[in-house]
């Protein structure tokens, strides 16, 4: 069996970035990091974005180049899924039935793509965004695939649609909520996307329940709606969330359900063990104290940095600002806190010009921005958010005074 100090399962950018950070503060002890996939860590923001437009090559959304792992002496194990964990033996298991030994284990496996629950999911045609395989079959299909259906009006879904539409392909978007980006952003953020991918020929159906995939000879067709409407449709896209991957850890009795609880310093109910990434659940300040999951590049980073200061004599609390992105057409939409739970909306700014932002407010305080196209609202907005604060809204609304002034 082998045998590491610290074994880390999962090997995306919450994973990768606790090794790295792990070797910066001088830790010198064995580390493993295991993922399920043939690749090294690589960016998972550019599947959806510049690596399905071809933009950017593979090696270029690498995390780091294959010479650094071996120079840091941490040993990556690719093609690997584990499926149980032993926490009293301190041991974890793969597929292959290979037993891995840790004196601390991370868990950083983020989450598989949610599937749709009706006939036709499984097709061939039907497709993810989640990892390089994916964007890849995708690719593979894209010259024989006349129309495009894409299912889920959240990031991943708008962004693919932005590229493919961007490659000539016919898209259509079906979304079961009343508008795109509900559960994320507010109705003026969600009108103005929705325009606008319109107006790049996108036919968005919002309040549109899926019955089915249409399919011939073992492959999708195209979209059967509730209402018996059939779309056509020799490629669906599915992106309606992910469901964590932590059925190991809550197998072996850690504390969670939706995600694997962690406390501030992201350890779980298990001995030795922590969790960080897409796949922890944990007490936020910025949603209100609420225990939540955040699927950003950003609090991957943050946790694992917190779990290797941690294990290196300098544990602090997990306490840092959400931020977010998106790319779609030529849109920058860049985000600071959290906006769940506004009780108002303020915009800033013109939609019609293409650059403004939403400033959204709770019981009187700022909490969060979205910001399009407006670089600096979006950086000096970010001390209102950690401050929680107060200002008039009619002042907010004037984009002639920079959120500077307002600290």
């Amino acid at each position: 069996m082998q045998q590491f100090d610290i074994v880390i399962v999962g090997a995306g950018h919450a994973g990768a970035q606790a090794a790295i950070a792990l070797r910066q503060r001088k830790f010198a002890g064995t580390i493993a990091l295991i993922g399920d996939e043939p690749d090294l860590p690589y960016e998972r923001p550019p599947l959806s974005k510049e690596y399905l437009a071809r933009d950017k090559p593979f090696e270029r959304i690498l995390l780091r180049p294959a010479a650094f792992w071996a120079d840091k002496q941490i040993t990556v194990l690719t093609d690997t899924r584990i499926v149980a964990v032993d926490a009293e033996a301190h041991r974890v298991t793969s597929a292959g039935g290979e037993a891995i030994g840790y004196g601390t284990l991370i868990w950083a496996t983020g989450g598989a793509p949610r599937r749709l629950s009706c006939a036709g999911h499984d097709l061939a045609g039907v497709h993810a965004v989640r990892t390089r395989a994916d964007v890849d079959r995708l690719m593979a299909e894209l010259p024989t695939t006349q129309r495009v259906v894409v299912i889920g009006g959240g990031y991943i879904g708008l962004e693919a649609a932005a590229v493919l539409t961007k490659l000539g392909k016919p898209v259509t978007l079906v979304e079961a909520l009343p508008r795109v980006l509900a559960r994320v952003a507010g109705e003026p953020l969600s009108r103005f996307y929705e325009a606008e991918h319109r107006a790049h020929g996108v036919d968005i159906r919002l309040a549109t329940q899926v019955d089915c995939i249409v399919e011939a000879e073992g492959r999708a067709t195209g979209v059967r709606l509730a209402d018996g409407t059939v779309l056509p449709g020799e490629m669906v896209i599915v992106g309606i969330g992910i469901v964590p991957a932590v059925e190991p850890l809550l197998a072996a009795g850690a504390a969670g359900g939706n995600g694997v609880a962690v406390d501030a310093t992201c350890r779980t109910s298990l001995p030795d063990v922590f969790a960080i990434g897409d796949c922890a659940l944990h007490a936020n300040a910025f949603a209100d104290g609420a225990a939540i999951r955040l699927e950003s590049v950003q609090n991957a980073n943050d946790q694992a940095t917190v779990v290797a200061k941690a294990l290196t004599g300098a544990a602090e609390d997990y306490a840092a600002v959400p931020w977010f992105w998106s790319n779609q057409y030529d849109l920058k939409l860049q985000t600071v806190g959290l906006s769940t739970g506004h009780d108002a909306a303020v915009l800033r700014g013109d939609p019609a010009t293409r650059s403004f932002s939403l400033v959204y407010l709770r019981d009187g305080r700022v909490i969060a921005l979205d910001c399009v196209n407006a670089v600096k609202d979006y950086v000096q907005g970010r001390a209102l958010v950690v401050g929680g604060a107060r200002v008039a809204p009619d002042r907010l609304a004037d984009a002639a005074v920079p959120l500077k002034e307002m600290a």
